[in-house]
């Protein structure tokens, strides 16, 4: 079976077990950009608790623009790095305030630009707010193209570039969020459930792991 051929059955498994669902809580653009810039080594059950009391204590770009930097850092603090977090998050907002007339632009090239935004931010913006194909190359889209064989690399780039070519654009956002459900409950980074998994006839790693023992497998 060719690999892009393999590719679509597990996009297509996917759509069965799991929600195309963003775990960050955001009810505006910015605040999904900025909960994003907090989520980089943080779950994303933790930064929906800070955003709570950050968002409601500034409630405007204005306002986080405006805001004393040692109060935005002592509110970030739990997701860690907060020191950075906050810079970057306040030099963000007086950024779309005075080059984006308040809005996030819904272009790689003036995303990349804004303090703090990567590319797998800005992919997670792009599909998220604005519906293009956008591949989010976190660490369990790495993890798992991976080990179904879709990747050979764990560069986050080459990572994003292998998997546009073998996920078609409009499943490519919504696959990246279903990665992310499939890497929490089966497909772990210590011990995954191999035996249980219903990628598995489609997964080289886990075959070969699954052999001759399965209680021994993808360890």
């Amino acid at each position: 079976m060719r690999k892009k051929e393999r590719a679509a059955l597990i996009v297509e498994a996917l759509k069965e077990h799991y929600p195309a669902s963003c775990s960050l809580v955001a009810r505006k653009d910015y605040e999904l950009l900025f909960a994003t810039r907090l989520s980089a080594q943080c779950t994303d059950a933790r930064v929906n608790v800070v955003t709570k009391e950050l968002f409601s204590r500034w409630d405007s770009l204005e306002a986080i623009a405006g805001a004393d930097l040692s109060e935005l850092m002592e509110v970030v603090k739990p997701c860690g790095l907060y020191r950075v977090k906050a810079m970057d998050i306040q030099k963000c907002a007086q950024a779309l305030l005075e080059n984006h007339g308040g809005k996030v632009p819904d272009t790689m090239e003036e995303l990349l630009k804004l303090p703090g935004v990567g590319r797998k931010t800005a992919n997670l913006i792009l599909g998220d707010l604005f519906g293009k194909p956008a591949i989010v190359a976190d660490t369990h889209c790495i993890r798992i193209s991976g080990r179904l064989g879709l990747t050979k690399s764990k560069d986050p780039y080459q990572v994003e570039m292998d998997l546009k070519k073998l996920i078609a654009p409009a499943d490519q956002n919504d696959t990246c969020h279903r990665f992310v459900h499939f890497g929490r409950d089966i497909c772990t980074a210590r011990s995954p459930k191999c035996t249980a998994c219903f990628l598995l006839e489609l997964c080289p790693h886990g075959q070969g792991n699954n052999k001759p023992d399965a209680a021994k497998a993808c360890k």
